[in-house]
């Protein structure tokens, strides 16, 4: 290999950005405004209903000023959203701004006594679930304020004559209708939060698992080069050896035993290339760039390499099919040629 054994670590499939915390973070806040449209909506309907329909009169004015600042802070929540991601902040401040909302619409229209004081759960459960500790707490504390301040204020419904003896029934349906309504707020809104979260999830593991991968391939590279360091010196050593051998008078004169230190100089110098090799592929430079070669060349060189370590074994190659072609000259290919000649 001509580069750092870390580039070749895996990219895992999963580390994309629509996974990454921020992502996640600014599609629980898309949720959030999605929650807050079907608010505005309900209460919208339910004021005009009500007042309208039941002929029960309540101050609209206040009311749909309070409708019209939800529907502005989702419209600069959605403008803000491509400027910056959003965190915890955003969402807590979100959060918050429905529970007083939610509160001043309860104290227009009856105070604790209006069923649709469940609603608050909402709001509660969903920041149990996105926030950090300290703010949920706050917004717990803020939500226990808002029902305890509707139970000693709010504005009593002025219900007509009309509808005296049809006011039990009308509190039960309603009733009926806020539990349903949290319901399926709660399942459906929570269950794609938690969603959201189990791939932010899934993205911080297959990091924390890339990292210990990448981390044992370190500690690997570390041994492999220190390793060759160490063997640098003594190789280096015995070549010289060798080399100071081979021109003794005596030892020359001897045919088998000049044959086999020649042999042994080979496999010294082959040794000395399998350490540069694993040096340069640990990251270590070894002096030398990567350049173009032609394939012929480089299957010669490939074959005169394996001659030289195998000087029994006749080996016939052409390469006249790739005389034009230009190719790397990555030690790996030579290794992989060698393995296949083996």
């Amino acid at each position: 290999m001509d580069r750092p054994i870390l580039a070749l670590t895996r990219v895992s499939p999963t580390a994309r950005a629509a996974a990454a915390p921020p992502a996640v973070a600014g599609r629980n806040m898309r949720l959030l405004v999605q929650l807050r449209w079907i608010a505005v909506g309900g209460q919208l309907l339910t004021i005009l209903g009500v007042h309208f329909g039941l002929g029960v009169p309540l101050p609209l004015a206040p009311m749909l000023v309070i409708v019209a600042i939800l529907t502005a802070a989702n419209l600069l929540i959605r403008v803000a959203s491509y400027r910056r991601p959003m965190g915890q902040g955003a969402v807590f401040a979100a959060l918050l701004l429905d529970v007083v909302a939610l509160t001043l619409q309860l104290y227009l229209s009856g105070g604790a006594s209006n069923p649709f004081i469940s609603l608050f759960l909402v709001q509660l459960v969903l920041g149990a679930i996105l926030l950090r500790p300290l703010l949920v707490a706050v917004l717990g504390l803020a939500t226990v304020a808002a029902v305890a301040a509707l139970g000693l204020f709010g504005v009593p419904l002025a219900w007509p004559p009309s509808l005296y003896t049809a006011v039990p029934h009308l509190q039960a349906f309603g009733s009926w209708i806020s539990f349903v309504l949290t319901g399926a707020l709660l399942t459906i809104f929570v269950a794609r939060v938690i969603r959201n979260l189990r791939a932010r999830d899934a993205y911080v593991a297959d990091l924390s698992q890339q990292a210990a991968q990448e981390d044992g391939i370190i500690r690997m590279g570390l041994l492999a080069s220190g390793a060759a360091h160490e063997l640098g010196t003594p190789l280096s050593s015995l070549s010289v050896i060798l080399n100071d051998w081979s021109r003794m008078p005596r030892l020359a004169r001897d045919p088998e035993l000049a044959g086999e230190l020649a042999e042994m100089r080979r496999e010294v110098d082959r040794c000395k290339v399998i350490v540069s090799d694993i040096l340069h592929s640990a990251g270590a430079p070894r002096g030398e760039e990567m350049v173009l070669i032609s394939a012929a060349g480089l299957l010669d060189a490939a074959a005169d390499d394996w001659r030289r370590t195998h000087p029994s074994t006749p080996l016939h190659h052409d390469a006249l099919g790739v005389r034009d072609a230009m190719v790397v000259a990555e030690p790996a290919v030579r290794q992989v040629i060698a393995s296949l000649l083996d």
